[in-house]
């Protein structure tokens, strides 16, 4: 191919995934004000099984990713999260299956998440795009030790009693639609809304709606591009647009930078140590007044694809 005509490929690649990034985004700005229960993560991108159980297996390979978020340290009660997640295709390659396992602590309430996921996926054309169905099924398991609240009614039938170990059944469906250098996909995890403590009829968790796009753009031999976004919103709290962009440098080396609307911006980095062994680590830095009282979160992710097929991996997987 001419000079000329690959980087005039490249321009049009790259206006078809910012038509497509900002129409999501607008989409999200264009929604009611709503509020979020769920863990936020700057490294978002490697963490899609957590949104999306169409995502399972569509790397074509077995992964386990964990990744470990502290924020706003040096506040009492700050949220604290851990998500380990694994997911393969079988053998019939359309079938993808998954585990996700999240612990999440913010002030006086614990979840421990665990789901189950299943995806089916179909091929869509001849440049290796591919469409995934996917259900998520699985239970939170929830403590709330309103015991160690400061209270201005002792008598706050909602604030007597602890609650422990209270299950809440639930399941999701995806949507996830990917080829080389494109993806995007729109999700629920949670369909049902449940009592927090099997009391309060206010104090539930809320159904999320999750957007996520992105692709990969080569720049030149040695550096690509990756923007991402990401748009969360659920009834009753400001919509969550989170916005990142990576430099890829040789396929080892990940700079990247994040903004999530009115709320944080932050940086991260990762490195691709072999075809199958990735760390990264972030941080991130509020924009609102409680940027005061902390020394900001910081988040760590270790990502494993294990080898099993004679042909080895695809090396490496940008997402």
């Amino acid at each position: 191919m001419k000079f000329t005509e690959r980087y005039i490929l490249k321009f049009n690649q790259m206006k078809e995934l910012i038509k497509v990034i900002s129409v999501a985004m607008i989409g999200a700005i264009a929604m009611p004000a709503f509020g979020q229960q769920e863990p936020h993560f700057t490294q978002y991108s490697d963490n899609m099984l957590f949104v999306n159980p169409a995502y399972a297996g569509s790397g074509g390979v077995f992964n386990l990713t964990d990744i470990h978020r502290e924020q706003w340290v040096g506040f009492d009660g700050r949220p604290v999260s851990t998500t380990l997640s694994a997911h393969t295709p079988l053998t019939r390659e359309s079938i993808g299956v998954g585990l996700t396992m999240v612990s999440d602590k913010t002030g006086p309430i614990k979840q421990t998440m665990f789901y189950g996921d299943y995806s089916y996926t179909i091929k869509v054309n001849r440049s290796g795009g591919k469409l995934s169905f996917g259900i998520k099924a699985g239970m939170n398991v929830i403590s709330v030790a309103t015991s160690g609240l400061q209270t201005t009614d002792a008598s706050d039938p909602n604030l007597i009693q602890n609650a422990r170990n209270n299950i809440n059944p639930n399941f999701g469906f995806g949507m996830y639609y990917h080829s080389p250098r494109f993806f995007i996909g729109g999700s629920s995890p949670k369909m049902i809304e449940r009592s927090y403590d099997g009391i309060s009829a206010s104090n539930i968790e809320r159904r999320h709606f999750y957007g996520i796009a992105g692709g990969v753009i080569p720049l030149n031999r040695d550096w690509k591009l990756r923007p991402t976004t990401l748009v969360k919103f659920t009834s009753n709290s400001p919509v969550s647009i989170d916005a990142s962009v990576a430099g890829i440098y040789k396929e080892k080396l990940w700079l990247g930078a994040m903004y999530r609307l009115n709320a944080a911006f932050g940086v991260f980095t990762q490195f691709q140590i072999t075809p199958q062994f990735k760390l990264g680590i972030a941080t991130d830095f509020g924009t609102q007044a409680i940027r005061n009282y902390n020394y900001g979160t910081y988040e760590v992710l270790v990502s494993y694809d294990f080898k099993f097929k004679k042909e080895g991996l695809r090396s490496p997987r940008f997402f």
